[in-house]
């Protein structure tokens, strides 16, 4: 394996707390995002790779995604009403 591989993976393997994993931006040229922004837009990237490469259907991700999310907003809204009561 070329040492410049080895090093990669050693880089990779850092940090316990898992912010080595993740790619910062080489150059910040607008404004910096929030977790969410950017938890969103790594998302969608990944997605869209995949569907490009056939591993998964962007239609029906988007599908599954919609269902959990409208299932997460409706044991929410019950929670409150639960708590209210």
């Amino acid at each position: 394996m070329p040492a410049s591989k080895r090093g990669l993976k050693k880089s990779r393997r850092k940090g316990s707390d898992g912010d080595d994993d993740l790619v910062a931006p080489k150059k910040v040229t607008g404004k910096e995002l929030d977790a969410t922004e950017e938890l969103s837009t790594r998302l969608t990237a990944l997605v869209e790779m995949l569907d490009e490469r056939g591993i998964i259907s962007s239609r029906e991700y988007n599908r599954i995604v919609a269902m959990r999310l409208h299932e997460v907003s409706k044991a929410s809204a019950f929670q409150e009403l639960e708590d209210e009561l």
